[in-house]
């Protein structure tokens, strides 16, 4: 349903988006990792002639069908899901970049499938992930992602396929003459309310809603990160908290596709840092399994808040990559539960350990699910000087009152 024109657009703003989110600038020669879904062909293809001309070589991966997905779970033996093909660790050790593009014909294909064994291969190859994770950390790599409409996402958003194209040409500004320049200019405005932010000296965060009641504790040498490059679209600030600190209740009041299952309403209760309670409307035996993949896994890493001045997203997407970056009315919180961020880490992130993740609440685990608020919310900062700041208010960073057009 996108245009020829709508599609160089989306590829320009995936060029601006892998180039921002990466720390050192991109070479000639180096290696860019082209994932994509079968219906996402046509932008591929405009991408990998993109890479070309910038003097880098495009390494392509088509992802799998929905059916081959399906087969592969329900078929494989245990040595099978764990299984890395010869050369994929090479690959990733010597990845500069990588673009994915998600364009699901199903997103409830795995609903018969025992949670566990996605949690399997999830953890197998949670290795490879963490060499991509340390060239980040070491300003070698980068990556980004979008999502482009299929029947599939529109069926389950409840909206015809031209509807949900043109909410992703909105959510995108891929309406504008030059939506780069609109990003660029989103970048430094939200760059301005990080930097308020990371001024406060806070010693926890207070969310609380109709549902929910939740403190955040960030930690030692903690920094909000966001707009980034690294989602298209993406308006949300985050960090990545101690997890020790996590005490409360969550809701995400948005539903969730995961692995291909279906998740609605889930409510978390934490103590000392750990999930204790799990209830959800539909889906509770996949969360319940999902939170038992690996000991992080119930624990926080990740906390996020958008502002609805700059989200163009008013309505439920079925996809987190939009559902996360809500606006509506009320804009949205949400927590990704298992892995956390070390960009978030406020020095060099190439000087982390992983013992010096773990001292200091850093979470690792194999699983990094989202799950989103969209209530009307206050955050609350709680200074180390005693001193309480709204610092989110109706959707919006009260940023010492800076209204943005």
């Amino acid at each position: 349903m996108l245009t020829d024109q709508q599609l160089n657009k989306y590829a320009d703003v995936l060029l601006w988006g892998l180039k921002t989110a990466r720390k050192g600038s991109f070479k000639k020669n180096e290696v860019i990792l082209l994932q994509y879904d079968p219906a996402a062909v046509r932008l591929a293809e405009i991408l990998y002639g993109r890479i070309l001309e910038q003097g880098m070589n495009p390494v392509q991966r088509l992802g799998l069908t929905f059916g081959m997905e399906h087969r592969f779970y329900r078929k494989a033996n245990d040595r099978q899901l764990v299984f890395r093909a010869p050369g994929e660790k090479e690959l990733y050790e010597n990845l500069s970049g990588r673009i994915f593009l998600r364009a699901p014909d199903s997103l409830t294909h795995l609903k018969d499938i025992d949670p566990v064994r996605i949690g399997k291969v999830l953890i197998a190859r949670k290795p490879l992930r963490d060499i991509l994770d340390r060239r980040e950390e070491k300003g070698l790599y980068g990556w980004t992602l979008c999502t482009l409409p299929t029947t599939e996402l529109a069926r389950q958003a409840k909206a015809t396929l031209r509807t949900y194209t043109e909410r992703i040409v909105r959510a995108c500004y891929l309406d504008r003459e030059d939506p780069v320049r609109e990003w660029e200019l989103i970048h430094q405005k939200i760059s301005r309310i990080k930097k308020w932010l990371n001024g406060l000296k806070v010693r926890y965060f207070q969310i609380e809603s109709r549902s929910m009641d939740l403190k955040i504790t960030p930690g030692e040498k903690r920094r909000w990160a966001g707009v980034s490059g690294h989602n298209i679209p993406s308006f949300e600030i985050f960090l990545s908290p101690d997890w020790r600190g996590t005490e409360g209740t969550y809701f995400a009041n948005l539903p969730s596709y995961r692995s291909g299952n279906y998740i609605q309403e889930v409510r978390l209760t934490f103590a000392k840092g750990s999930v204790v309670k799990i209830d959800a409307e539909a889906g509770r035996d996949f969360t319940v399994k999902q939170l038992a993949m690996d000991q992080g896994a119930k624990r926080i890493g990740e906390f996020s808040l958008t502002d609805k001045r700059f989200s163009r997203i008013n309505r439920f997407m079925a996809d987190t990559l939009f559902d996360e970056n809500y606006g509506g009315n009320h804009g949205n919180c949400h927590i990704a539960l298992g892995s956390s961020y070390t960009d978030t880490y406020d020095g060099n992130p190439a000087d982390m350990t992983k013992e010096r993740k773990k001292n200091m609440g850093f979470n690792d685990s194999a699983l990094h699910w989202d799950l989103v608020n969209t209530e009307h919310k206050t955050v609350t900062a709680c200074l180390t000087s005693g001193h309480k700041v709204i610092v989110y208010e109706n959707g919006i960073f009260t940023h010492q009152g800076e209204d943005f057009p």
